[in-house]
């Protein structure tokens, strides 16, 4: 985690966070964090990193490059948006960063 925030790519949507950078293999690493900034209480960023992960299942496999390692950072409106909005988000991130699969 400390890694990538130091030196990989970030790009901040108005629901979520990426960082990336190249990872060690072909394969896909994901991490998830919500600081208590988000939220004091434990059970509701629980419930922030249960959507990012579910988000990341739908999204990442299919649209995003392999030999990354990213990590998705919870934000405020990750708790209340629509979960179709935030696979549009995530998606849009990989986009910006220039990491979306050949196949996307």
């Amino acid at each position: 985690f400390l890694k990538i925030q130091s030196s990989g790519k970030k790009w901040v949507s108005g629901r979520l966070i990426l960082q990336t950078m190249p990872g060690e293999g072909d394969e896909k690493r994901i991490g998830y964090t919500v600081s208590k900034k988000v939220d004091k209480s434990a059970v509701k960023r629980n419930r922030i990193k249960r959507r990012l992960r579910a988000v990341a299942a739908d999204t990442l496999p299919s649209y995003a490059k392999a030999g990354q390692d990213y990590i998705l950072v919870g934000r405020p409106a990750t708790a209340t948006k629509p979960y179709v909005t935030l696979c549009k988000d995530l998606r849009w991130c990989l986009r910006k960063l220039e990491l979306e699969a050949d196949n996307a």
